[in-house]
Formats: structure tokens, sequence, C-alpha cells
């Protein structure tokens, strides 16, 4: 099925730290909240942890508890649930996105640039390989926080329509945020989900959320008040997006260029 107007919710949490059954419980009670029947619904990065470095502590099988949890919210509630959350994998830690669909399918993306400033690289091992997947005839491309400062990992090869960008950015860097968000968005000619948590995590550290919805040409589709737990929905254009590229198909104008292979 190809669905030519996407609704999109993000879920804006105020997380709460290293508790998984307890983010599990807030997040079902916001998922309760949102209007009508989105395609996909957006949390934020380690939703049920916080960004924690205890991997050690709180890393699940890539199948457990938290992913039964998406499989069941997705299948009961009618629409595709994403998100990322500490996964173990063969004696390593990985910062995993997970996209799990109401018919139980699912693709997940491992973050590729992990935030040396907080040691995320000391305790998880990186991505290695960009993901595209489709779903509702919608390419999407997701991302995981600190990726959104690297724009050459997340350069259109005109292969997506859609960028999903999960995140704990502080309120310190807000405003890098938006500004960054957009650019994305701007500069690969895409819709762009940007979903943030709010509150205050266990290491103190302030978070204002400013969840976005962005269009094709960086302006705002929808919003959210800062430091407010809540949902934000909105809806996204295929065929105006496709129509966009056609009269400003400045894609084609890009520089070529080839990533070196992660080991």
């Amino acid at each position: 099925m190809i669905v030519d107007r996407l609704n999109v919710a993000i879920v804006q949490a105020n997380l709460l730290w290293e508790q998984t059954q307890g983010n599990m419980q807030r997040l079902a009670s916001l998922l309760d909240t949102i209007e009508g029947k989105p395609h996909i619904v957006v949390l934020p990065e380690m939703f049920t942890t916080g960004f924690s470095m205890n991997a050690e502590s709180l890393a699940e099988e890539p199948m457990g508890n938290t992913f039964k949890w998406m499989a069941h919210e997705a299948k009961s509630r009618g629409y595709a649930i994403c998100g990322s959350y500490i996964v173990t994998e063969k004696g390593k830690y990985y910062n995993r996105f997970h996209f799990v669909t109401p018919q139980g399918e699912y693709y997940h993306y491992d973050k590729r640039h992990l935030f040396t400033f907080a040691n995320e690289n000391l305790k998880y091992t990186p991505g290695k390989e960009r993901l595209v997947f489709e779903y509702l005839g919608w390419r999407i491309l997701p991302q995981i926080c600190y990726d959104v400062r690297f724009p050459v990992w997340s350069r259109s090869r005109n292969d997506y329509d859609l960028m999903i960008n999960v995140a704990n950015f502080p309120g310190a860097r807000r405003d890098i945020w938006t500004t960054l968000v957009r650019a994305r968005a701007i500069e690969n000619q895409c819709f762009m989900v940007a979903s943030n948590r709010v509150g205050t995590d266990g290491l103190g550290i302030y978070y204002t959320g400013d969840s976005l919805l962005i269009g094709s040409a960086g302006q705002i589709v929808a919003d959210i008040l800062p430091g407010a737990e809540g949902v934000v929905q909105g809806e996204f254009c295929l065929s105006e997006l496709k129509a966009f590229r056609k009269s400003f198909p400045v894609l084609n104008d890009a520089d070529g260029f080839a990533l070196n292979k992660v080991d």
C-alpha cells in the first residue's frame, strides 16, 4: 500500500532515569493521548532508559522486552512505532534504532556517530551501515541524535523521502539542534522528523525537547512547546515533495562521493 499523505506523531517524553518498565508505562499513557490514527509514531533516543552509559546493566537482547513492547503497541494500536534503546549482541553494545510495523515487520539501524564527549564510544559499538527502508511507499532514512552533525552520512543520493532523527539533545544546545535538523531537511530536499526528550536526566542534564516536523524547504510543519511533555503531530505529502524536487532539482547537481568502509 502507498500512502500519499503520511501522518506522523512524535512523543516528547520526560524519561525516567534507567527505569525501563516505568518508561514503557509512561510512554503508553502518552500514546493514549494521540488523536486520530497516525501512520508512524516516533519516540526519543534510548526511550526506556535515558541517555545512559550503563550498558552492562541495561542492555537487552535484540528481540527482548522492549522490542516485544514495541511490537505489541504497534499491532494493538495499528501504527508503526520507532525509537532507539540499548541492545547487546555478540558481546557488544549498540544504541539501536528499531522501527516496528503493525504487521510485525521491523528494521534496525545502529548509531554511527557515537557521542565521544559523553564517552559513548567507550561503551557502545558504532554502526557500520547507513540504512534506507521503505514503508507505505515512503523511503525512510533513520538517524540517531549526534548523527545530525555529520551531513555526509545523511546526504541524499535521491534515495529517501523522510529522515527520522531520534535524540537526547540537551537544552544547552537547543538552537544548534533546531538549526541542524532544518538544515538536513533543506539540503536533502526531504521531510524531517526530529524527536527529542524533555526533563532532567540522572546526570543533571536538562532537555527542552524542541521536537519538530519539518518540511522539505525547512519550514516548520508542526512543533510543541519547549519543555512540555506531550505529542506533536502533523502530515507530509509525498506527491508535493516529488513536485518540489522536479521543479527545483538541486540534488541533480550534488557532488559525488564515497564513504570509507567501517571495520
